[in-house]
């Protein structure tokens, strides 16, 4: 299946840049008419997932994160985060409410967020090879204004 739109990014795990992912997103997404609860569901997840690149996959350097947005059909967006830092564990653990790596300060609730705000989340990881969340999100089908 021919993606109906589709863009890259690739950026440093710079806590600055979970911002602009945010941004790109939201103004990429736009194209789908979301309405503004839509847009903001995927906006958090897209935060959890760099968020997540940045504390876990690079914690001691600065590494690459590579966004891949996607427009599949025209009521989905897909998008995929991806790291070649550490990966994880064992992702099934890592998916559980609470559970982190990230020391005291960290919530533990990334995997549980971008799962209750987006429609899928697949998370694939290789220790020492990295991490790719994919997530998907479907707009509602409005009625067009005539």
């Amino acid at each position: 299946m021919k993606d109906l739109n589709s863009v890259r990014l690739e950026f440093p795990s710079l806590s600055a840049n979970e911002g602009f992912a945010r941004g790109a997103v939201a103004c990429f997404a736009a194209q789908l008419d979301m309405t503004l609860t839509e847009l903001g569901d995927v906006k958090t997840a897209v935060s959890e997932a760099v968020t997540n690149c940045i504390v876990h996959a690079y914690p001691d350097s600065i590494g690459t994160v590579y966004m891949r947005v996607r427009i599949v059909d025209p009521e989905t967006l897909e998008i995929q985060v991806k790291d070649k830092g550490r990966g994880i564990e064992d992702v099934e653990k890592a998916r559980e409410p609470l559970f982190t790596t990230g020391g005291d300060d960290r919530g533990g609730m990334g995997f549980t967020i971008m799962e209750s705000f987006m429609d899928s989340l697949k998370v694939r990881s290789r220790v020492g090879a990295g991490t790719t969340v994919t997530m998907r999100k479907r707009v509602e089908k409005r009625m067009k204004q005539r």
